[in-house]
Protein backbone atom coordinates (compact mmCIF):
# COMPACT_ATOMS: atom_id res chain seq x y z
CA UNK A 1 0.00 0.00 0.00
CA UNK A 2 1.16 3.54 -0.63
CA UNK A 3 2.54 5.47 2.31
CA UNK A 4 0.33 8.09 3.92
CA UNK A 5 2.59 10.84 2.61
CA UNK A 6 2.54 9.48 -0.93
CA UNK A 7 -1.23 9.07 -0.79
CA UNK A 8 -1.64 12.73 0.14
CA UNK A 9 0.63 13.76 -2.71
CA UNK A 10 -1.28 11.66 -5.22
CA UNK A 11 -4.68 12.94 -4.13
CA UNK A 12 -3.55 16.54 -4.11
CA UNK A 13 -2.14 16.33 -7.60
CA UNK A 14 -5.16 14.50 -8.97
CA UNK A 15 -7.41 17.18 -7.57
CA UNK A 16 -5.92 19.67 -9.98
CA UNK A 17 -5.80 17.23 -12.90
CA UNK A 18 -2.05 16.79 -12.89
CA UNK A 19 -0.21 13.74 -14.12
CA UNK A 20 1.35 12.29 -10.99
CA UNK A 21 4.69 10.63 -10.91
CA UNK A 22 5.00 10.12 -7.14
CA UNK A 23 7.91 7.76 -6.86
CA UNK A 24 11.63 7.62 -6.33
CA UNK A 25 13.83 8.44 -9.30
CA UNK A 26 14.53 5.42 -11.50
CA UNK A 27 17.82 3.60 -11.21
CA UNK A 28 20.49 4.76 -13.62
CA UNK A 29 23.91 3.64 -14.73
CA UNK A 30 25.84 6.84 -15.18
CA UNK A 31 28.29 7.05 -18.05
CA UNK A 32 27.24 3.89 -19.87
CA UNK A 33 25.52 3.79 -23.26
CA UNK A 34 21.95 2.48 -23.24
CA UNK A 35 22.97 -0.84 -24.79
CA UNK A 36 25.09 -1.62 -21.71
CA UNK A 37 22.44 -0.82 -19.11
CA UNK A 38 20.67 -4.19 -19.12
CA UNK A 39 21.74 -4.92 -15.53
CA UNK A 40 19.94 -1.93 -14.03
CA UNK A 41 17.75 -3.18 -11.19
CA UNK A 42 14.35 -1.52 -10.93
CA UNK A 43 12.30 -1.71 -7.71
CA UNK A 44 9.15 -3.79 -7.96
CA UNK A 45 5.82 -2.00 -8.16
CA UNK A 46 3.91 -2.29 -4.90
CA UNK A 47 0.53 -1.31 -6.34
CA UNK A 48 -1.50 1.89 -6.25
CA UNK A 49 -3.99 3.05 -3.65
CA UNK A 50 -6.70 2.63 -6.28
CA UNK A 51 -6.01 -1.07 -6.76
CA UNK A 52 -5.79 -1.54 -3.00
CA UNK A 53 -9.25 -0.02 -2.57
CA UNK A 54 -10.80 -1.93 -5.48
CA UNK A 55 -13.41 -4.49 -4.35
CA UNK A 56 -12.03 -8.01 -4.72
CA UNK A 57 -14.43 -10.11 -6.77
CA UNK A 58 -12.29 -13.13 -7.57
CA UNK A 59 -10.78 -14.22 -4.26
CA UNK A 60 -12.70 -17.49 -4.25
CA UNK A 61 -11.63 -18.42 -7.77
CA UNK A 62 -8.01 -17.45 -7.13
CA UNK A 63 -7.88 -19.40 -3.87
CA UNK A 64 -8.60 -22.75 -5.54
CA UNK A 65 -6.00 -22.28 -8.28
CA UNK A 66 -2.48 -23.62 -7.93
CA UNK A 67 0.43 -21.20 -8.11
CA UNK A 68 1.27 -22.49 -11.58
CA UNK A 69 -2.31 -22.06 -12.79
CA UNK A 70 -2.34 -18.49 -11.54
CA UNK A 71 0.86 -17.63 -13.36
CA UNK A 72 -0.25 -19.31 -16.59
CA UNK A 73 -3.46 -17.28 -16.62
CA UNK A 74 -1.43 -14.06 -16.79
CA UNK A 75 0.32 -15.06 -20.01
CA UNK A 76 -0.69 -14.42 -23.62
CA UNK A 77 1.47 -16.14 -26.22
CA UNK A 78 1.53 -16.10 -29.98
CA UNK A 79 0.51 -19.19 -31.91
CA UNK A 80 0.75 -19.98 -35.60
CA UNK A 81 -2.74 -19.55 -37.06
CA UNK A 82 -1.72 -21.88 -39.89
CA UNK A 83 -1.15 -24.69 -37.37
CA UNK A 84 -4.22 -25.32 -35.17
CA UNK A 85 -2.48 -28.30 -33.54
CA UNK A 86 0.20 -26.03 -32.09
CA UNK A 87 -2.37 -23.73 -30.51
CA UNK A 88 -4.25 -26.69 -29.06
CA UNK A 89 -1.06 -28.14 -27.60
CA UNK A 90 -0.10 -24.84 -25.95
CA UNK A 91 -3.45 -24.53 -24.22
CA UNK A 92 -3.52 -28.16 -23.10
CA UNK A 93 0.06 -28.13 -21.86
CA UNK A 94 -0.05 -25.19 -19.48
CA UNK A 95 -3.62 -23.82 -19.57
CA UNK A 96 -2.21 -20.50 -20.75
CA UNK A 97 -4.46 -17.48 -20.30
CA UNK A 98 -4.54 -16.33 -23.90
CA UNK A 99 -3.30 -16.80 -27.42
CA UNK A 100 -2.41 -14.26 -30.10
CA UNK A 101 -2.92 -14.95 -33.79
CA UNK A 102 -0.10 -13.28 -35.71
CA UNK A 103 0.50 -13.26 -39.44
CA UNK A 104 -2.12 -13.53 -42.14
CA UNK A 105 -2.97 -17.24 -42.16
CA UNK A 106 -6.59 -18.03 -41.34
CA UNK A 107 -6.63 -21.83 -40.88
CA UNK A 108 -7.39 -21.52 -37.18
CA UNK A 109 -10.37 -19.25 -37.85
CA UNK A 110 -12.37 -21.56 -40.08
CA UNK A 111 -14.14 -24.93 -39.82
CA UNK A 112 -14.54 -24.76 -36.04
CA UNK A 113 -10.83 -25.17 -35.32
CA UNK A 114 -10.62 -22.26 -32.89
CA UNK A 115 -13.58 -23.65 -30.95
CA UNK A 116 -11.61 -26.84 -30.32
CA UNK A 117 -8.75 -24.77 -28.90
CA UNK A 118 -10.94 -22.61 -26.66
CA UNK A 119 -12.78 -25.73 -25.53
CA UNK A 120 -9.52 -27.13 -24.14
CA UNK A 121 -9.19 -24.21 -21.72
CA UNK A 122 -10.56 -24.68 -18.20
CA UNK A 123 -10.74 -20.89 -17.79
CA UNK A 124 -12.12 -18.85 -20.74
CA UNK A 125 -9.32 -18.26 -23.23
CA UNK A 126 -8.39 -14.81 -24.48
CA UNK A 127 -7.95 -14.82 -28.26
CA UNK A 128 -6.21 -11.69 -29.58
CA UNK A 129 -5.25 -10.26 -32.95
CA UNK A 130 -3.82 -6.93 -34.01
CA UNK A 131 -6.31 -5.77 -36.62
CA UNK A 132 -5.84 -2.02 -36.95
CA UNK A 133 -6.46 -1.55 -40.67
CA UNK A 134 -4.04 -0.46 -43.36
CA UNK A 135 -0.61 -2.07 -42.93
CA UNK A 136 -1.63 -4.05 -39.85
CA UNK A 137 -4.66 -6.30 -40.28
CA UNK A 138 -5.05 -10.02 -39.80
CA UNK A 139 -8.49 -11.11 -40.98
CA UNK A 140 -8.80 -9.15 -44.21
CA UNK A 141 -8.64 -12.37 -46.25
CA UNK A 142 -11.84 -13.44 -44.50
CA UNK A 143 -13.59 -10.20 -43.64
CA UNK A 144 -12.34 -7.61 -46.13
CA UNK A 145 -9.92 -4.72 -46.10
CA UNK A 146 -9.90 -1.91 -43.51
CA UNK A 147 -8.45 1.52 -44.31
CA UNK A 148 -5.55 2.78 -42.25
CA UNK A 149 -6.21 4.93 -39.22
CA UNK A 150 -4.93 8.00 -41.09
CA UNK A 151 -7.28 7.30 -44.00
CA UNK A 152 -10.21 6.85 -41.63
CA UNK A 153 -9.58 10.31 -40.18
CA UNK A 154 -9.29 11.87 -43.63
CA UNK A 155 -12.33 10.27 -45.24
CA UNK A 156 -14.79 9.25 -42.53
CA UNK A 157 -16.79 10.74 -39.70
CA UNK A 158 -16.38 9.44 -36.17
CA UNK A 159 -19.80 7.77 -36.44
CA UNK A 160 -18.71 5.99 -39.60
CA UNK A 161 -15.50 4.80 -37.93
CA UNK A 162 -17.48 3.44 -35.01
CA UNK A 163 -19.83 1.59 -37.35
CA UNK A 164 -16.91 0.21 -39.38
CA UNK A 165 -15.24 -1.11 -36.24
CA UNK A 166 -18.50 -2.62 -34.97
CA UNK A 167 -19.07 -4.54 -38.20
CA UNK A 168 -15.47 -5.80 -38.07
CA UNK A 169 -15.82 -6.77 -34.40
CA UNK A 170 -19.08 -8.61 -35.05
CA UNK A 171 -17.30 -10.81 -37.58
CA UNK A 172 -14.21 -11.37 -35.45
CA UNK A 173 -16.24 -12.14 -32.34
CA UNK A 174 -18.31 -14.66 -34.30
CA UNK A 175 -15.03 -16.40 -35.20
CA UNK A 176 -14.02 -16.57 -31.51
CA UNK A 177 -11.66 -13.58 -31.28
CA UNK A 178 -12.10 -11.58 -28.06
CA UNK A 179 -9.40 -8.86 -28.10
CA UNK A 180 -8.07 -6.52 -30.76
CA UNK A 181 -4.64 -4.97 -30.19
CA UNK A 182 -6.06 -1.71 -31.55
CA UNK A 183 -6.58 1.18 -31.87
CA UNK A 184 -3.19 2.84 -32.09
CA UNK A 185 -3.36 6.09 -30.13
CA UNK A 186 0.18 7.26 -30.90
CA UNK A 187 0.47 10.78 -32.29
CA UNK A 188 2.44 11.48 -35.45
CA UNK A 189 2.20 13.23 -38.79
CA UNK A 190 4.73 10.85 -40.34
CA UNK A 191 3.89 8.85 -43.47
CA UNK A 192 3.45 5.14 -44.03
CA UNK A 193 7.21 4.55 -44.09
CA UNK A 194 7.47 5.36 -40.38
CA UNK A 195 7.06 2.54 -37.84
CA UNK A 196 3.83 4.26 -36.68
CA UNK A 197 3.11 6.62 -39.58
CA UNK A 198 -0.35 6.10 -41.03
CA UNK A 199 -1.23 3.72 -38.21
CA UNK A 200 -1.82 6.93 -36.24
CA UNK A 201 -5.15 8.70 -36.58
CA UNK A 202 -3.57 12.14 -36.26
CA UNK A 203 -0.72 14.18 -34.84
CA UNK A 204 -3.30 16.27 -32.99
CA UNK A 205 -4.09 14.81 -29.54
CA UNK A 206 -7.78 15.75 -29.55
CA UNK A 207 -8.40 14.43 -33.08
CA UNK A 208 -6.54 11.19 -32.42
CA UNK A 209 -8.45 10.71 -29.17
CA UNK A 210 -11.83 11.22 -30.83
CA UNK A 211 -11.19 8.89 -33.75
CA UNK A 212 -9.46 6.23 -31.67
CA UNK A 213 -12.34 6.49 -29.23
CA UNK A 214 -14.81 5.89 -32.05
CA UNK A 215 -12.87 2.81 -33.19
CA UNK A 216 -12.66 1.50 -29.63
CA UNK A 217 -16.38 2.06 -29.09
CA UNK A 218 -17.16 0.11 -32.25
CA UNK A 219 -15.06 -2.82 -31.06
CA UNK A 220 -16.91 -2.80 -27.74
CA UNK A 221 -20.23 -2.63 -29.58
CA UNK A 222 -19.22 -5.87 -31.28
CA UNK A 223 -18.28 -7.56 -28.01
CA UNK A 224 -14.49 -7.17 -28.18
CA UNK A 225 -11.99 -5.55 -25.83
CA UNK A 226 -9.96 -2.74 -27.45
CA UNK A 227 -6.28 -2.48 -26.50
CA UNK A 228 -4.85 1.04 -26.76
CA UNK A 229 -1.21 1.19 -27.81
CA UNK A 230 1.68 2.02 -27.34
CA UNK A 231 1.87 3.65 -23.87
CA UNK A 232 3.21 6.17 -23.07
CA UNK A 233 3.53 7.20 -26.73
CA UNK A 234 5.51 5.85 -29.69
CA UNK A 235 4.61 8.48 -32.28
CA UNK A 236 7.43 10.90 -31.53
CA UNK A 237 10.03 8.25 -30.70
CA UNK A 238 13.23 7.71 -32.63
CA UNK A 239 13.68 4.23 -34.06
CA UNK A 240 11.69 1.01 -34.27
CA UNK A 241 11.51 -1.16 -31.14
CA UNK A 242 11.33 -4.24 -33.35
CA UNK A 243 14.95 -3.49 -34.31
CA UNK A 244 16.63 -1.43 -31.60
CA UNK A 245 16.33 0.65 -28.46
CA UNK A 246 13.81 3.45 -28.96
CA UNK A 247 13.84 6.77 -27.14
CA UNK A 248 10.93 9.16 -26.83
CA UNK A 249 10.96 12.84 -25.94
CA UNK A 250 11.11 13.52 -22.22
CA UNK A 251 8.11 12.80 -20.04
CA UNK A 252 7.47 16.54 -19.76
CA UNK A 253 7.10 16.66 -23.55
CA UNK A 254 4.68 13.70 -23.75
CA UNK A 255 1.66 15.34 -22.17
CA UNK A 256 -0.29 15.42 -25.43
CA UNK A 257 0.55 11.77 -26.03
CA UNK A 258 -1.03 10.89 -22.67
CA UNK A 259 -4.39 12.47 -23.52
CA UNK A 260 -5.95 9.32 -25.05
CA UNK A 261 -4.97 7.30 -21.98
CA UNK A 262 -6.53 9.90 -19.74
CA UNK A 263 -9.84 10.18 -21.63
CA UNK A 264 -10.65 6.93 -23.41
CA UNK A 265 -10.90 4.65 -20.35
CA UNK A 266 -13.70 6.92 -19.11
CA UNK A 267 -15.75 6.03 -22.19
CA UNK A 268 -15.73 2.27 -21.72
CA UNK A 269 -13.59 -0.77 -21.09
CA UNK A 270 -10.15 -0.77 -22.67
CA UNK A 271 -6.82 -2.42 -22.00
CA UNK A 272 -3.48 -0.65 -22.50
CA UNK A 273 -0.44 -2.05 -24.28
CA UNK A 274 2.87 -0.69 -22.99
CA UNK A 275 5.63 -0.11 -25.54
CA UNK A 276 9.33 -0.90 -25.21
CA UNK A 277 10.15 2.79 -25.01
CA UNK A 278 12.94 4.56 -23.18
CA UNK A 279 11.40 7.73 -21.74
CA UNK A 280 13.84 10.29 -20.33
CA UNK A 281 12.60 11.45 -16.97
CA UNK A 282 10.57 8.28 -16.49
CA UNK A 283 12.51 5.12 -17.36
CA UNK A 284 15.94 6.57 -18.18
CA UNK A 285 17.49 3.74 -20.19
CA UNK A 286 15.15 0.88 -19.28
CA UNK A 287 12.30 -0.15 -21.62
CA UNK A 288 8.99 1.18 -20.28
CA UNK A 289 7.51 -2.33 -20.23
CA UNK A 290 10.07 -3.33 -17.58
CA UNK A 291 10.10 -0.22 -15.38
CA UNK A 292 7.77 0.28 -12.43
CA UNK A 293 7.70 4.05 -13.06
CA UNK A 294 5.64 3.37 -16.18
CA UNK A 295 2.90 1.61 -14.25
CA UNK A 296 2.93 4.20 -11.46
CA UNK A 297 2.32 6.87 -14.06
CA UNK A 298 -0.53 4.90 -15.59
CA UNK A 299 -2.12 3.75 -12.32
CA UNK A 300 -1.52 6.72 -10.03
CA UNK A 301 -1.14 9.58 -12.47
CA UNK A 302 -3.85 8.67 -14.96
CA UNK A 303 -5.95 6.59 -12.55
CA UNK A 304 -6.20 3.66 -14.96
CA UNK A 305 -7.17 0.44 -13.21
CA UNK A 306 -7.84 -1.72 -16.26
CA UNK A 307 -5.72 -4.43 -17.82
CA UNK A 308 -2.19 -3.77 -19.02
CA UNK A 309 -0.27 -5.91 -21.51
CA UNK A 310 3.29 -5.67 -22.79
CA UNK A 311 4.29 -5.34 -26.38
CA UNK A 312 6.09 -8.44 -27.67
CA UNK A 313 8.75 -9.41 -25.12
CA UNK A 314 10.38 -12.05 -27.29
CA UNK A 315 10.40 -10.70 -30.81
CA UNK A 316 11.41 -7.07 -30.40
CA UNK A 317 15.08 -6.27 -30.04
CA UNK A 318 14.55 -3.31 -27.72
CA UNK A 319 14.03 -6.02 -25.08
CA UNK A 320 15.29 -9.30 -26.53
CA UNK A 321 18.80 -7.95 -27.19
CA UNK A 322 19.15 -7.14 -23.50
CA UNK A 323 17.09 -9.66 -21.55
CA UNK A 324 16.57 -13.38 -21.89
CA UNK A 325 12.86 -14.15 -22.33
CA UNK A 326 12.12 -15.67 -18.88
CA UNK A 327 13.88 -12.74 -17.20
CA UNK A 328 12.05 -10.20 -19.37
CA UNK A 329 8.69 -11.75 -18.45
CA UNK A 330 9.60 -11.74 -14.76
CA UNK A 331 10.80 -8.13 -14.88
CA UNK A 332 7.60 -7.04 -16.60
CA UNK A 333 5.42 -8.64 -13.91
CA UNK A 334 7.55 -7.21 -11.11
CA UNK A 335 7.35 -3.79 -12.76
CA UNK A 336 3.54 -3.92 -12.69
CA UNK A 337 2.13 -5.31 -15.93
CA UNK A 338 -0.83 -7.67 -15.75
CA UNK A 339 -0.20 -9.66 -18.94
CA UNK A 340 3.26 -10.38 -20.34
CA UNK A 341 2.99 -11.22 -24.04
CA UNK A 342 5.39 -12.71 -26.55
CA UNK A 343 4.49 -13.60 -30.10
CA UNK A 344 6.58 -16.72 -30.68
CA UNK A 345 5.01 -18.76 -27.90
CA UNK A 346 8.40 -20.41 -27.41
CA UNK A 347 9.78 -21.53 -24.02
CA UNK A 348 6.39 -21.35 -22.31
CA UNK A 349 7.08 -24.04 -19.72
CA UNK A 350 10.53 -22.59 -19.03
CA UNK A 351 9.01 -19.15 -18.45
CA UNK A 352 6.38 -20.47 -16.04
CA UNK A 353 9.06 -22.47 -14.20
CA UNK A 354 11.07 -19.26 -13.74
CA UNK A 355 8.03 -17.34 -12.49
CA UNK A 356 7.09 -20.13 -10.08
CA UNK A 357 10.61 -20.09 -8.66
CA UNK A 358 10.44 -16.30 -8.29
CA UNK A 359 7.20 -16.56 -6.32
CA UNK A 360 8.61 -19.28 -4.06
CA UNK A 361 11.65 -17.15 -3.21
CA UNK A 362 9.75 -13.87 -2.84
CA UNK A 363 11.37 -12.34 -5.91
CA UNK A 364 7.86 -12.00 -7.37
CA UNK A 365 5.31 -11.09 -4.72
CA UNK A 366 2.17 -13.22 -4.46
CA UNK A 367 0.20 -9.99 -4.03
CA UNK A 368 1.48 -8.79 -7.43
CA UNK A 369 0.29 -12.01 -9.07
CA UNK A 370 -3.10 -11.83 -7.35
CA UNK A 371 -3.62 -8.19 -8.31
CA UNK A 372 -2.92 -8.94 -11.98
CA UNK A 373 -4.98 -12.12 -11.93
CA UNK A 374 -7.97 -10.30 -10.48
CA UNK A 375 -8.01 -7.97 -13.49
CA UNK A 376 -7.58 -10.86 -15.92
CA UNK A 377 -10.44 -12.91 -14.45
CA UNK A 378 -12.78 -9.92 -14.26
CA UNK A 379 -12.08 -9.13 -17.92
CA UNK A 380 -12.98 -12.73 -18.76
CA UNK A 381 -16.22 -12.42 -16.77
CA UNK A 382 -15.14 -15.33 -14.59
CA UNK A 383 -16.11 -13.39 -11.48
Amino acid sequence: MLSTRRTRLVLAALAVGAVVVAFAPPARVVGLPVAQQAVVEVPAYEGSMFSVLRPRRCLGQIAVMSNRERLAQLIVIGVDPADPAQALAAVRAEQVGGIFLGGNATNLLVDGRLAEVTGAARVPLTVAVDDEGGRVQRVDALDGDLPSAREMTATMSEAQVRDLARVRADKMRARGITWDFAPVVDLTAESGGHVIGDRSFSADPATATRYAGAFAAGLRDGGMLPVLKHFPGHGHATGDSHKTTVRTPSLADLQGDLLPYRQLPRQGAVAVMVGHLDVPGLTDGVPATLHSATYRLLREGLRFDGLTVTDDLGGMKAVSDRYDLPEAVLRALRAGVDIPFWSSGARLTEVIDRLALAVSTGELAESRVSDALERVLVAKSVC
